[in-house]
């Protein structure tokens, strides 16, 4: 592919560019891995360039902010990969990634892997870019213990451990999880006070921290301890879901981005088994009887978070289990519409907003001049229908079309 300079445009009849809808049509010029050009209404490009016309929608590639590349989207995968050799991690990895490039996704955020082997593949050819975090920091035992992120007392070196192995975010476990028996959903793991120190040190080597907080108490601490991220945010405490307006309105004046890690395939919650004893105490605690009662929770949560104006980005959890495989970041997109973000919102939160929240601001996200090639077409029109998402024509990452 290519003519003039190595150069191949992408025409649409219709537009998102990371922000707003484009109406009229756009050519996306791309030379190497860059857009050097984006033209709306009727455009020529130059003599020898060749176009790739399509009639439904051409936007930036799509984002997941929360994958784990390490499990392979059955039950127990991420468990599993605590015990995987690095070469079958290696093998999990790609197989992920390849995954996610065929539904569109050409940046992932990595929040959990097993001995940094997600750092490898931040740049490779033909897979979506990769922001690492490594192993998250857990507590002993401690939810993802497995992953060997565990740390009892200087919290400090934990996190220069990352920086001095180059992750690009810090991942924290401010509360238990309901993949790890034993942990506690409702509690904490670190004390505020504890995380402000991982903040600090994070920080003054450039690295925002992301905190897993399914409790409201963690969610509290990691507020307190001035997190830049937080990833679920599902208030549980034992009285049940506890997400009041004040708190909202606390998230969104700080300017702290929340994941509420949607985007499952919902006709497979049905198919889930009974959860295992651990889950199962956990849930009678809050007061939910299924799987699909704590995730409609979340949903039921979406339009909330975009009245209050808190920064929300699109992530899955994507990998965990079966109805959240890799690749269904559209899934989160169209669940943002259905419950309350207008599309071009929703669209953002997998785009530009998740690449300003991932320190890829001005790199990716946008169909602007400059910006990596990172590109994705679909069938339809998404102003019109969002549900489109899900149909991709053709998939660009850093300037290479990936084979459908």
């Amino acid at each position: 592919m290519g003519g003039s300079a190595g150069m191949y445009a992408v025409r649409a009849e219709h537009a998102f560019d990371g922000t707003r809808f484009l109406s009229g049509g756009v050519t996306v010029l791309v030379a190497g891995d860059r857009i050097v050009g984006v033209e709306t209404g009727p455009f020529d490009p130059p003599d020898g360039v060749e176009v790739i016309a399509f009639e439904g929608t051409v936007l930036p590639g799509l984002f997941d902010c929360h994958t784990h590349l390490v499990a392979d989207g059955t039950f127990g995968g991420l468990e599993r990969a605590g015990t995987m050799i690095d070469d079958a991690l290696d093998a999990v990895i790609v197989q992920s990634l390849r995954k996610h490039a065929a539904a569109g996704v050409t940046t992932v955020r990595d929040l959990g892997d097993r001995h940094y082997r997600t750092l490898a593949f931040r740049s490779r050819v033909g897979l979506p870019r990769v922001v690492a975090a490594g192993p998250p920091i857990t507590t002993p035992n401690g939810h993802c213990h497995f992953l060997g992120g565990q740390v009892d007392g200087d919290v400090a070196r934990a996190v220069d451990e990352r920086a001095e192995n180059g992750t690009d975010v810090v991942k924290v476990m401010a509360s238990g999880g309901f993949a790890t028996p034993g942990t506690d959903q409702l509690g904490a793991q670190f004390s505020a006070d504890q995380l402000r120190t991982m903040v600090d040190r994070a920080h003054s080597f450039g690295l925002p921290v992301i905190a897993h907080a399914h409790s409201l108490i963690g969610i509290q601490n990691a507020l307190a301890a001035g997190v830049d991220g937080i990833e679920h945010f599902s208030g549980l405490s034992a009285q049940g879901f506890q997400i009041d307006d004040a708190l909202l309105d606390e998230v969104a004046r700080r300017g702290v981005v929340v994941d509420l890690t949607m985007g499952d395939d919902r006709e497979l919650h049905a198919l889930m088994p009974p959860p295992p004893p651990h889950v199962a105490e956990a849930m009678k605690r809050i007061g939910i009887k299924s799987f699909k009662d704590f995730y409609d929770q979340g949903l039921g949560l979406l339009g909330r978070l975009h009245q209050h104006g808190v920064r929300v980005v699109c992530g899955v959890d994507s990998g965990m289990l079966p109805p959240k495989q890799h690749g269904n970041a559209w899934r989160g997109v169209v669940e943002m519409v259905e419950f309350g973000f207008p599309a071009a919102d929703a669209l953002a939160t997998a785009t530009s907003a998740a690449a300003a929240a991932c320190g890829l601001d001005g790199v990716t996200g946008q169909l602007a001049q400059g910006h990596t090639a990172d590109l994705l077409v679909v069938d339809g029109n998404l102003s019109a229908d969002i549900t489109d998402l899900g149909r991709p024509r053709l998939v660009v990452i850093r300037g290479e079309p990936i084979p459908g």
